[in-house]
């Protein structure tokens, strides 16, 4: 007898996303499913003054699974996400960032997975299409691929994650919603799988500026989370980052002075954030765009 396909909603958190959104929305839309239904696909646009609500309407118009909604200002993406949970109609949901741009079976992977009860989270491989041809571009792609391997060790998801509906919402105050989820997840005694053949292209920064700034949200971020809620993410052990920054030494020795840049630029985002939690008492939960991410040129 064969299972039952699983049903998912999908959610799509946006903000001034004309540049990808179209291509974003066609992606679900042409995905390879044979074990999943994708049923809805919810945008929730936070206040955007671009096209990017013209576009989904324009989509919604010929797919009735797409759906928008519409927020006046932004309260954060934390905010959104509890809009989407409390509108999707499915106990299994993906929350996706809206500038990023799932493979093809992507949606696949990371649901079918659901069939074992136990599962409560999935998150696949996020890929930057960043070239690491110059400074930041190795940057970006080594923190990327220094995450995969952190997720292999123990999961760390992000960009694209789906989970079990076990909650009302997260936190509107978390900067770091992936991984607020993560701590729900994991103290309902269910488990977190990752699956790096799910990949995720994404657009990492730029210019030295737009990482730092990126990252030091990130680092209060995770700070706060585990201030409130006592749940630390694995990029937040300091032995296993240092145990993985060695391997890439090894492996690529003539890269040292990139990957040591990297590293101190890691540090400074780091102290910055701890500064601004610890001593400025800020947390960026309604964060300014890195402007140097939206030019993702997916084709």
């Amino acid at each position: 007898m064969q299972s039952a396909k699983i049903k998912c909603s999908i959610g799509i958190i946006a903000y001034n996303e004309e540049k990808i959104i179209g291509k974003l929305l066609k992606s679900l839309q042409e995905q390879k499913l044979e074990k999943v239904i994708i049923d809805e696909i919810i945008v929730v646009s936070s206040a955007s003054t671009d096209d990017t609500d013209k576009i989904v309407k324009s989509f919604s118009e010929d797919d009735d699974r797409i759906k928008l909604i519409v927020e006046s200002e932004r309260n954060g993406k934390s905010s959104a996400i509890n809009n989407f949970i409390k509108h999707s109609q499915n106990e299994i949901l993906i929350i996706e960032s809206g500038d990023t741009i799932p493979a093809a079976n992507t949606v696949e992977k990371m649901i079918s997975a659901f069939s074992d009860e136990n599962i409560g989270m999935t998150g696949g491989r996020p890929i930057p299409e960043n070239r690491a041809n110059n400074f930041i571009g190795y940057s970006v792609n080594l923190l990327w691929k220094l995450h995969h391997k952190m997720a292999l060790i123990s999961p760390k998801l992000g960009e694209m994650i789906a989970f079990r509906k076990i909650f009302d919402e997260i936190p509107i105050e978390s900067a770091v919603d992936e991984a607020s989820i993560e701590s729900q997840i994991t103290s309902a005694g269910l488990q977190k799988k990752y699956i790096p053949e799910a990949i995720i292209h994404n657009k990492g920064p730029e210019t030295i500026k737009d990482f730092i700034k990126q990252r030091r949200r990130i680092a209060t971020g995770h700070i706060w989370l585990k201030d409130s809620t006592g749940y630390k993410v694995s990029s937040m052990n300091s032995s296993l980052l240092l145990k993985l920054m060695w391997e890439e030494i090894v492996t690529n020795p003539s890269l040292i002075f990139y990957l040591l840049g990297t590293l101190i630029l890691e540090q400074i985002s780091r102290i910055l954030g701890w500064i601004d939690y610890k001593i400025l008492k800020k947390n960026p939960f309604k964060w300014d765009m890195v402007q140097s991410t939206k030019n993702m040129k997916y084709k």
